[in-house]
This record gives C-alpha cells, sequence and structure tokens, in this order.
C-alpha cells in the first residue's frame, strides 16, 4: 500500500493544495519498503488528488485540509488522516503500529474564509507556522 504525506523539511506541511512535495511511503506487512519524495508541479488540492491517484496512493496523512480536497481525495478513493502535525516519518511509525493520533473533524477554512494573511503568528489555519503553510 502507498502512503503520502504533505511534505517539508522532515515534518508534515499543512497546507495539504500548496505542499511543495510529497513524501511517499510504500507500505507492506506493516513495514516501509520503500521512501521516495516527489515534487508537486501544479498546486491545488485536484491537481494534487490526481498526482497520487496516478502514483497509486491509498491513503494520506495530512495536517490542514479543506473541504475541496477532502472531496478530492474521497473521489480519487483515497482515505485520509487531517491534523496531523511533526515529524513524518514519526506519523507513519504511528500509523503502521496503530497508534497514530489524528483528528477527524479537522477543516481548514481558509478559503472560506478568504484567508490572506503576511503574517500568521496567531492565524488558527496555518497553527502559527507560516513557513509550514506557505503564508
Amino acid at each position: 500500500m502507498r502512503i503520502a504525506i504533505p511534505y517539508y523539511m522532515g515534518n508534515i506541511f499543512q497546507h495539504f493544495g500548496h505542499a511543495p512535495q510529497f513524501k511517499i511511503y510504500e507500505i507492506e506487512n506493516h513495514q516501509v519498503l520503500m521512501e521516495m519524495i516527489v515534487e508537486v508541479e501544479d498546486k491545488g488540492h485536484d491537481s494534487v488528488s490526481a498526482l497520487l491517484r496516478s502514483m497509486d496512493v491509498r491513503v494520506v496523512i495530512c495536517g490542514n485540509i479543506g473541504e475541496g480536497a477532502m472531496q478530492a481525495l474521497q473521489s480519487a478513493g483515497i482515505v485520509f488522516y487531517g491534523g496531523v502535525t511533526g515529524d513524518a516519518d514519526a506519523a507513519i511509525t504511528a500509523l503502521i503500529q496503530g497508534g497514530l493520533k489524528y483528528d477527524p473533524n479537522v477543516k481548514c477554512t481558509a478559503h472560506a474564509e478568504g484567508h490572506a494573511c503576511g503574517d500568521c503568528s496567531d492565524c488558527a489555519d496555518c497553527r502559527g507556522d507560516c513557513a509550514a503553510c506557505g503564508h
């Protein structure tokens, strides 16, 4: 099974549709068989979902994710675990071991609220991490 994580400098990138990279893991029998980093050329949830689908990704672990991205992943038959932060490799290990902590109710409202900030130190959508979300 292939699992993808929006990725930046070892961590889970917190804005799914704007991730500069995805780290793809091939998992079999609860072991990581392969890892690769894929550069994302076309941003946006539809393009990213199509890229992941073309790579036969079945699961996504992510941070913030909007309604449009959720629908695009669901349409592609990709299961997602949102609201996850921190180290990407640690998240994969937690998933394999059955202990991934995620938020089933996560929902980024950035686009719905016209979110645009130059300084998001107090931005709930970015969780105060502008470098990770690109704002």
